[in-house]
């Protein structure tokens, strides 16, 4: 089949849909992102891209740590709206139940089935966004998405953001399982 050139686009799938927590001007804030990935396993560490001027940047940016948070698909609402809607005009920590993580200015999305606390390592100038790189302190994973010592990412069902549509989704069936499913080509 042929393919149709696009141009220099963000075409990359899944995109995970977080809620980004800082405290700014000592309150709790979170911000939505799609633009977030595993960037090391040692040190364990997450690269988040904001766009320039986002008040969380601001509060990520005086503190140096931050929070992600891994919604559930059930909290797409909520999860468009801290995107939509900027914590310089909204009160969006009202919308959570929010806990303090071992650092206290790390403010955690208690329904969220994970949250990973984060050390500010580095910031990347990338031209619109500012690419936030932070060393994962902790990891928070509600119970009930643990099975055996393993987390099930379907338990977790995690929130996940297409950007070309412009809709939100979920995961979808186990297709193989990896380091394995290879051997049998």
């Amino acid at each position: 089949m042929n393919k149709v050139k696009q141009g220099a686009r963000t075409f990359l799938f899944p995109m995970p849909s977080v809620l980004v927590g800082a405290t700014v001007d000592g309150k709790p804030n979170f911000m939505t992102v799609a633009w977030c990935g595993i960037a090391s396993h040692q040190p364990p560490t997450v690269a988040v891209a904001i766009r320039k001027g986002r008040h969380t940047l601001k509060g990520i940016e005086a503190h140096h740590c931050f929070s992600v948070n891994v919604p559930t698909s059930k909290m797409v609402k909520l999860v468009d709206f801290c995107g939509i809607y900027s914590g310089k005009d909204r009160d969006k920590a009202n919308l959570f139940t929010v806990k303090p993580g071992d650092n206290p200015l790390v403010p955690l999305v208690d329904e969220c089935p994970v949250n990973l606390e984060c050390t500010l390592l580095h910031t990347l100038d990338l031209g619109s966004h500012t690419l936030v790189v932070g060393q994962i302190t902790q990891s928070h994973v509600r119970e009930d998405c643990i099975e055996g010592k393993k987390i099930d990412p379907l338990n977790v069902d995690p929130l996940i953001y297409a950007t070309s549509s412009e809709t939100y989704h979920r995961l979808g069936e186990v297709v193989g399982n990896a380091f394995s499913v290879g051997k049998e080509f």
